[in-house]
Formats: structure tokens, sequence, C-alpha cells
């Protein structure tokens, strides 16, 4: 068990993919969040597992030390009722730790299986008369990302004091989010897709219609125009490093990194950031030089822009992104896959059939053991000559400091 778990804390990440799955075990998470097949609210954007999967993800997660949490948070309809208890029964069954839910078909479905509950961001709990309601059903409460830090303290306080316990007997637990994409709307309930597409979001099915950009237009003149460098519709995603201290001080417990639409370095540095934040500040070490280089770790993977604390410290919310695409310092691009590893030497064989690689580049290999690993290309080498690029449609090698595995895709990272 690491520190950060004997602290109380845990560090929780998303996991939308097996890469996404290995890389924020890697990074040192405490607990991983999924979903399989559609119940739930990244049924478009991740990758998503089945129930078949189930026992393969607990038996990671196992020998990692991690705790395995199924998203059961769409709304349910009659019809998939037999569903829900469908998942719910595997996942007793294969001992996944909590179940996600915000419609009660699910919350009472996963208690009649006997497994913990946390309570959805999408049940909106900002005060702590409904605290109190979903304690009878939850172990964990994810609350509104619309609360402010002294808000979130004067619940725990309350929960504190009162005992308020959840069925497992212990202090429900308080969940927030720490990083990653917001949505417009008042904890994610977004109607834009339904109207737009037919497709609810809150099924999972969310168009990305706040992330583009929109034509303004004047119903008197009919003058139209656009503002340039901003999507008014589309927030800057959530940054909170900055703070980590005073979120602890609050009396979150479980610190939550969206992302299960991201890719495994996206993950990987998102966790491996936070966890060496929280660990740095329990032990009384964290530095201004260490926020800074932390931040600039966050900033190396997908993202909209910062929007630093946002709801948290009561800031206005007026931090809207530039555009839909990423804000990262580096610009991926994938160049091939591993073909070969040679363990004794730590070298690896490049596929090169997608593009061509430098030497002194920044490589980015992803794979479902192998997690996401940087590294310097610091020689390149074909046919036992070192060479300045390896091209499209070459076979290169290249000394990796950690094992990689076959058919691992390689990435380069070029700054923006």
């Amino acid at each position: 068990m690491n520190g950060i778990r004997r602290q109380g804390i845990e560090i929780l990440a998303p996991a939308g993919s097996w890469d996404s799955l290995s890389a924020a075990m890697r990074a040192g998470a405490d607990s991983v969040y999924f979903g399989i097949g559609a119940l739930n609210l990244r049924a478009r954007s991740a990758a998503n597992f089945t129930e078949k999967d189930l026992r393969k993800i607990r038996r990671l997660c196992s020998k990692a030390g991690v705790r395995a949490y199924l998203a059961l948070n769409s709304i349910i309809y009659d019809e998939e009722q037999s569903e829900v208890e469908r998942f719910c029964k595997i996942a007793s069954d294969e001992g996944i730790d909590a179940i996600i839910a915000m419609d009660f078909a699910a919350i009472e479905a996963a208690r009649r299986h006997g497994i913990p509950v946390h309570a959805s961001v999408q049940n909106n709990i900002s005060n702590l008369a409904a605290v109190r309601h979903f304690a009878k059903f939850a172990d964990a409460v994810v609350l509104a990302r619309e609360l402010s830090l002294g808000q979130i303290q004067r619940i725990h306080e309350k929960i504190r004091d009162e005992k308020i316990k959840g069925p497992g007997g212990e202090l429900v637990c308080l969940e927030i989010f720490v990083h990653g994409a917001l949505c417009l709307a008042i904890s994610g309930k977004c109607y834009l897709s339904l109207d737009a597409h037919s497709h609810s979001a809150n099924r999972g099915d969310c168009f990305q219609n706040c992330r583009r950009s929109y034509l303004l237009r004047d119903d008197e003149s009919g003058n139209e125009f656009t503002l340039e460098g901003r999507n008014i519709l589309s927030p800057k995603d959530l940054c909170t490093i900055r703070i980590i201290g005073r979120i602890l001080d609050s009396g979150a417990s479980i610190l939550k990194i969206e992302g299960r639409g991201r890719s495994a370095d996206y993950v990987y540095e998102c966790v491996s950031a936070y966890k060496e934040a929280v660990d740095l500040h329990l032990g009384g070490r964290l530095t201004g030089e260490d926020l800074v280089r932390l931040e600039k770790r966050l900033a190396s993977v997908f993202n909209r822009g910062f929007w630093h604390g946002g709801h948290y410290l009561n800031e206005d919310a007026s931090a809207w992104s530039g555009g839909s695409e990423s804000l990262s310092e580096f610009r991926k691009e994938h160049v091939g896959f591993v073909s070969n590893f040679f363990g004794k030497i730590s070298v690896a064989e490049l596929n090169l059939n997608a593009d061509s690689v430098r030497k002194g580049e920044i490589l980015l290999v992803a794979g479902s053991l192998t997690g996401a690993e940087r590294f310097v290309a610091e020689e390149l080498v074909i046919d036992g000559t070192s060479v300045p690029e390896a091209r499209k449609g070459q076979i290169a090698t290249v000394k990796s400091p950690v094992k990689l595995r076959r058919n691992d895709k390689v990435y380069r990272l070029r700054p923006r």
C-alpha cells in the first residue's frame, strides 16, 4: 500500500482503454474508473470495455494494488434494467470495488448485489442535506463541480461532526474532480446534443457541440460575425495543481481526474503529476518550483488551456477556450510500431510505417501493457549504422530505458 493511501487520500484515474488502464497503474493511481457497454457517460468518446473484460481488469488491478470502479452513470430506461442487473451481478462476482452511478435504478441494483456505490457528479450534490440523503446508499459522493472550497470544507466538517456514514459503516468520503475537461452545463447535465442531434449527453452520446465555434447574428440588422480566439460555449480545462494543498485541507479525499476519452500519455502524466504533488505536500516538501515543473508536465499533454482552480476558488465562469484543438506543448504524430524488443540490451526495433524519426526527438510509446512511456531517441541505428534520421518505411533500432512490447504504438512529440 503506497504513502498516499496511508494518508487516506486517493488519486482516481480514468481508464477508457487498455493502454490508459496500464498507464494509470504505472503512474501510481490508487484507483481507476471505467465503463462497459453503452450505459456510461463516455459511451461515445471512450473505447470502453465489455462485461467479459471485467475479470481481466480486476486481476490486473489486484496485482497492482489498485481499486477498480465501474461507471454505470447513464440515465437508465425500464427496458435496460435487466442489463443493469447483469452488469452489477458480474461486477459483484468479479470483485469490482464500487459502482459510480447517478440513476437510482443503477444505485439500487448495485446495493442489491452488495457493491459499494459512489454517487455520481450528475446527482449535483451541493449541500449537506443531499449528502445525508445519498449516504443511505453511497459510501462516497462526488460533489458538484460548482462548489467552492469553503463549501466543500463545511460539508466535510459536518460529516465529521454528525458522523454521517455510508452503508459500509465508515464516514462518507468526498470525491471531487481536480483536473480535466469541464462541461458547459451544471454538473454535466447538458442537452445540446439532444436538441441538435437527438443524441443525449446524459446517455453517454455527447456530440461535443460546445467545443465548436459559432456564427453570431444580429436579428435586427442581419450582421454576422465570429469571436476570434474564443469558443464561447467551450470552457478551458480544470487544473488544480496550484491549489492542491487547499484541496486536501478542504477534506476531499478522492481526487478524480477526468479523461476516459483521452490517450494513455495524458493519463500517465496527469496521474503522476498529481500523485507527486500530493506526496510532496503531505511530506511538507512541496515548493513553488515543484508546482511550476508539474504544471509544465500537465501542459505537455492534451488540454484546451487551463482554468486554475475554477469554481473552487469562486472564480468567474469566463475561462473559455480558444478553440477545439489541444493546446498541449507538444504535437503527437504517429510514426510506426514496435516490431521487436531485445530485453538483454534494452533495444527496441521500430517499424516506421507511418512517418520518419530524427535523432534527438522525443518518442512516446503506448501499449496495453506498456502504458505510456516517453524517452529521447539518443541514437538511431539502421543495419548497424548510426543515422541522423530514420525515414518512413525503414526499420530502425533505438535504446529504450524501459521494457517495450511488440505492436506498441510509437509517436514522435514535436513542439508546437
